[in-house]
């Protein structure tokens, strides 16, 4: 495998003075090509405020950002605009479709403002459909799916520009546990096939299960990590249950 991303020394300080907030110190760590690795802690740990720098709406304080080949903490604003279009796919727990576009032009939208012939529009936006069982919801629009199918649909948006990168936040956190178990089963056999490189915010152990690695962050460090190896996910569901017991942090139980 080769490394996707890698982060060195990374800090971020908040404020000034007395008013100075350290949200992360010294965080080292490398994302392989393919591997589907969550992060996890309790709250206020700095989960969010790491993927805020991964996904370039941040900047960290100190430190250095490598993503494919290039130096993300060198960038200026309009080259990391360019980069986060061309190199990264979102998920979140909200869904932000557009209720005017149906499930198709929701999907096909970064493609059609990338100006890609429509031929090959036509072909990812089947192909990706696919994956994730939603191609008899082309023609409905957002107010008319679930919750599961929004979310699912938000996902094949944002795997259809074929990112470097997918950065998936809580994407399990507004779904009832079959549609949660639905999107991960279909995130996970995209890694699998494709060979798709995710990394996934989430303070579900269930979520979690489904990936190779996680890494733990407490108070703004990495504190350790798992790596799921030869276990089943029902092993590594229960390693990872244990370990966010140790750490005294909160989760959500979906068996």
């Amino acid at each position: 495998m080769n490394p996707i991303l890698q982060i060195q020394d990374v800090q971020k300080t908040f404020g000034k003075g007395a008013n100075q907030f350290t949200a992360l110190r010294d965080i080292n760590f490398t994302i392989q090509q393919g591997e589907m690795v969550g992060i996890m802690g309790p709250s206020g740990a700095g989960k969010s405020t790491l993927l805020n720098i991964l996904a370039t709406i941040d900047t960290p304080t100190n430190g250095k950002i490598f993503m494919n080949n290039q130096k993300l903490h060198e960038l200026k604003e309009k080259q990391l605009a360019d980069f986060r279009r061309e190199n990264l796919g979102f998920i979140f727990q909200d869904y932000n479709l557009l209720d005017s576009l149906t499930v198709r032009e929701n999907i096909l939208l970064p493609l059609a403002i990338s100006k890609v012939p429509a031929a090959e529009i036509r072909k990812r936006v089947e192909e990706i459909a696919r994956v994730f069982g939603i191609e008899t919801l082309f023609e409905k629009y957002p107010y008319q799916i679930s919750g599961g199918q929004k979310q699912r649909t938000a996902a094949a948006r944002a795997l259809i520009t074929q990112p470097t990168m997918i950065l998936a936040d809580e994407p399990t956190g507004a779904l009832d546990s079959k549609s949660a178990i639905d999107l991960l089963e279909s995130l996970s056999r995209l890694n699998q096939e494709k060979n798709s490189t995710i990394m996934m915010v989430t303070h579900d152990a269930f979520a979690a299960s489904f990936c190779q690695r996680i890494l733990f962050i407490k108070d703004g460090r990495l504190s350790h990590e798992l790596h799921r190896e030869e276990q089943t996910r029902k092993q590594f569901f229960q390693q990872i249950l244990a370990s966010v017991g140790s750490m005294g942090g909160e989760m959500d139980d979906i068996i």
